[in-house]
């Protein structure tokens, strides 16, 4: 994210010329994944010519062994990644953007879900902010998600789409079947090939770091890097009827639901276009498919099968969402001696909650006195380990006696760390915990138990009247700090607090966001 939430960051470059340096520092910040057009528009076609068979064989295809295999008649969930590297760039876009030299590997800038349920025959997207801080898998390390991507001496591994999907499979316990990859640099062709993408903007906008300048409001087609301006806005700015200009300090957050609602009037104008015109469905495949990554075990067949199953879907009626979050320290995140700038923390029980609600994703029904857990206290503050100890203990969990290590953080993030086939055990010790918790898969040895809870700065334990055979993993909970135990009713133990204020992203567009032009 490239604003903490505040206006205390706020820069806005004053000559074009430094408008243009701050575009090219900041050319990570340039992807942006086109998910409904592998539906729309590519299935379509690849549905319609002959010739799309010839150019399906073109696609870059990448194993991807830590995917789930699909069942049929089960949901499906695909990985839609932006991945901005520079490689493959013309020498024009080069001069515009950057090479691959000054910006090198490749960063999941934009992540989303796409979540396929067969039997409402509906289509949701669940964005993951880029700036998530979350383990990486098979250590102990954390980075942001988009960094899971690429190979850096932080994660400790290659640029490798299997680290990203095992990420996201392992720390959000979301199951996925296939991975969908799109070039930022393929953007500007799609739309261009569309003819452009009319949006309406009620207000005057601009973002001097995107180069977004839009002077009146009103229904505006966009050319290819108009939209990429739009969708790249994260420092954007709105006037005000009286003539001033307000800021959206929400930068990566916001601009992920703008994203969304582009998504959804692309996705209309193209099925309101029709996707059967030659000329056209050939231009769009020509300016996709060169760009476009998928795994080895997404065949054809199985594309087409999914855009007969799911063309009467209404992409402007598509629910959407973005993980609720928290805002890291504005002075920047300072992780095992490094400082990680601007990152964003989950948020328990509101991230499965809106993955309950947008992917169906359930919690396991596991017998709590099965699951033996050490607590270690990595917090900031002493005692934490004994009473999220307790509170776990007083709910049926088999925990061991809790140790502390010196905090790694300021705050500390708390990780359910979990050996191989230990996923569901995770998971239902994560539905009693509330904070700043999220789960991380380490290898087999060197751990006494299954799970190991590394206890942070903000965490927090339902404490319920339950027998140690109790099987319900979901109790009741307050979040509120005062709330006190009792013997009749569920409460919660605040371990430590540390002042983090949890972001909901409004999906409903702001009064300052383009949007759909009016009919």
């Amino acid at each position: 994210m490239a604003d903490l939430g505040g206006a205390n960051r706020r820069v806005y470059p004053s000559s074009s010329k430094k408008i243009r340096t701050t575009r090219a520092k900041r050319l990570r910040r340039s992807a942006f994944i086109v998910g409904f057009l592998v539906l729309v528009i590519l299935l379509g076609a690849l549905g319609s010519f002959v010739y799309g068979q010839y150019l399906f064989s073109k696609v870059k295809k990448v194993s991807v062994s830590s995917e789930h295999v699909q069942v049929a008649g089960q949901p499906l969930n695909i990985l839609l990644i932006g991945n901005n590297t520079r490689t493959g760039l013309s020498p024009s876009e080069v001069a515009a953007f950057g090479s691959s030299s000054q910006v090198g590997g490749g960063r999941a800038d934009v992540t989303m879900i796409a979540h396929f349920d067969p039997k409402t025959k509906n289509v949701t997207l669940v964005s993951i902010p880029r700036d998530l801080f979350m383990p990486i898998p098979g250590t102990k390390k954390l980075q942001r998600v988009d960094a899971a991507l690429n190979p850096t001496k932080a994660t400790g591994t290659a640029e490798n789409p299997n680290q990203l999907v095992k990420t996201i499979e392992y720390d959000l316990g979301i199951p996925i079947q296939h991975y969908v990859e799109l070039n930022f640099d393929s953007f500007q062709g799609i739309v261009n090939a569309l003819g452009g993408i009319k949006m309406y903007f009620p207000m005057p906008v601009k973002d001097a770091y995107s180069g977004l300048n839009i002077t009146k409001p009103g229904c505006i087609t966009l050319n290819g890097f108009q939209a990429l301006e739009v969708v790249r806005a994260r420092h954007l700015q709105y006037q005000l009827p009286n003539g001033t200009w307000g800021y959206d300090g929400l930068g990566d957050l916001s601009r992920t639901r703008r994203d969304h609602i582009f998504l959804q009037v692309l996705a209309s104008q193209v099925k309101a276009s029709g996707i059967t015109n030659p000329v056209k469905d050939l231009s769009l495949l020509k300016n996709v498919l060169p760009y476009l990554t998928i795994d080895s075990q997404f065949t054809e067949s199985e594309m087409l099968s999914l855009i007969l199953t799911y063309r009467h879907a209404n992409p402007a009626a598509t629910p959407t969402g973005t993980l609720p979050v928290a805002f890291g320290p504005a002075s920047g995140y300072v992780f095992d001696g490094t400082n990680y700038a601007s990152i964003v923390l989950p948020q328990e029980p509101a991230d499965t909650t809106m993955l309950k609600n947008l992917i169906g994703l359930a919690q396991p029904k596991i017998t709590l006195s099965t699951v033996n857990v050490t607590v270690v206290n990595g917090s900031n503050s002493a005692g934490v380990g004994s009473t999220i100890s307790s509170g776990l203990a007083g709910l049926g969990f088999n925990v061991s006696k809790a140790r502390a290590i010196p905090p790694n953080a300021n705050p500390v993030e708390s990780v359910i760390y979990y050996t191989p086939g230990n996923l569901a055990k995770a998971e239902a010790l994560k539905a009693t915990l509330t904070g700043e918790v999220i789960m991380g898969q380490v290898p087999s040895t060197g751990y006494s138990t299954p799970l190991e809870l590394l206890a942070g700065d903000q965490i927090a334990v339902a404490v319920a009247p339950v027998t140690p055979s109790s099987t319900k993993n979901q109790p009741s909970s307050s979040t509120t700090a005062t709330s006190s135990t009792s013997a009749s009713s569920p409460s919660t133990t605040i371990a430590s607090i540390t002042g983090a204020t949890q972001v909901n992203v409004s999906q409903k567009p702001q009064p300052w966001d383009p949007r759909a032009c009016p009919a």
